[in-house]
C-alpha cells in the first residue's frame, strides 16, 4: 500500500468513526427510573428501565380554549414556568426561547408549552396578550392557565422545576428558569438555564438529535 492509498485509507477510517460516533449521540433521561419485568414480540421476559414521564394534564390555553396533554402527543416539546408580571428572568428567558420557537416553528413535531405560575392574574386574556407581544400566534406555542396545585404539583413532581409563592421576593414568585426538553415519549431529556445564551444554543443542538432518535 502506497501512502497516498495508507492516507486515504486512514482518512475514511476516521471520518466513518466521526460519523458513526454522531450518529450514536443521544440524550440521557432524567428523573426517576425503575426495572420492570417486561415481555418482548416473541413473549421473552426480559428486564427494562420505567423513565419518570410527564403525566396527562388539563388546562385553558391562551385562548381560553381547554386544552390538554394530548396536544402533545407524538411530539418533542419544549416546557417552561412563568409569570407575565415578572420583571426579573423572565423576560430574559422567554426572549431566548422565542429565538428557539423562531427556528423549529416550521416543523410540525416540535412545539412550546408555558405554564403560569400566577394563578391569580394570569387568566387566559392575560397570556394572550402576552403571547402578542412575544409575536407568537396560533398553537405551536402554548401559554397555560390553570389552578395553583395542578400547576405547582406538575412542575415540582413531574418536570422537577421549583415554583412557590414568597412574599418576600420581587414579584411575589419564585421559579426557576429552566427549558425542558420532552421527548414523544414524555420522558424529561434535558434541562437548560433559559436565561444563559449558551444553554440555549445547546438546547437548539440536542433537539435534532433528540428527533432522529424517531426517524430510525
Amino acid at each position: 500500500m502506497n501512502k497516498i492509498t495508507a492516507y486515504l485509507a486512514s482518512s475514511l477510517l476516521a471520518v466513518s468513526i466521526f460519523t458513526a460516533c454522531k450518529q450514536e449521540r443521544k440524550l440521557p433521561f432524567y428523573g426517576e427510573r425503575h426495572a420492570e419485568t417486561v415481555r418482548d414480540a416473541a413473549g421473552v421476559e426480559k428486564i427494562d428501565t420505567v423513565y419518570q414521564t410527564i403525566p396527562d394534564w388539563s388546562f385553558l390555553n391562551q385562548d381560553s380554549v381547554v386544552t390538554t396533554s394530548k396536544a402533545t402527543d407524538g411530539k418533542v416539546y419544549i416546557a417552561d414556568f412563568f409569570f407575565t408580571s415578572c420583571t426579573t428572568i423572565c423576560p430574559t428567558m422567554h426572549r431566548n426561547l422565542a429565538t428557539v420557537f423562531s427556528e423549529f416553528k416550521l416543523n410540525p413535531d416540535v412545539m412550546f408549552v408555558s405554564h403560569t405560575i400566577d394563578f391569580k392574574y394570569d387568566k387566559p386574556s392575560v397570556l394572550k396578550k402576552y403571547a402578542q407581544k412575544l409575536g407568537v400566534d396560533g398553537s405551536k406555542w402554548l401559554f397555560l392557565y390553570g389552578s395553583k396545585d395542578s400547576v405547582y404539583t406538575l412542575a415540582e413532581k413531574n418536570y422537577l422545576v421549583a415554583v412557590g409563592e414568597d412574599s418576600t421576593a420581587k414579584d411575589g414568585y419564585i421559579h426557576q428558569g429552566y427549558l425542558v426538553l420532552i421527548d414523544k415519549d414524555r420522558h424529561i431529556r434535558g434541562a437548560y438555564d433559559g436565561t444563559k445564551e449558551e444553554q440555549v444554543e445547546q438546547l437548539k443542538k440536542d433537539i435534532p438529535v433528540l428527533l432522529a432518535e424517531y426517524n430510525k
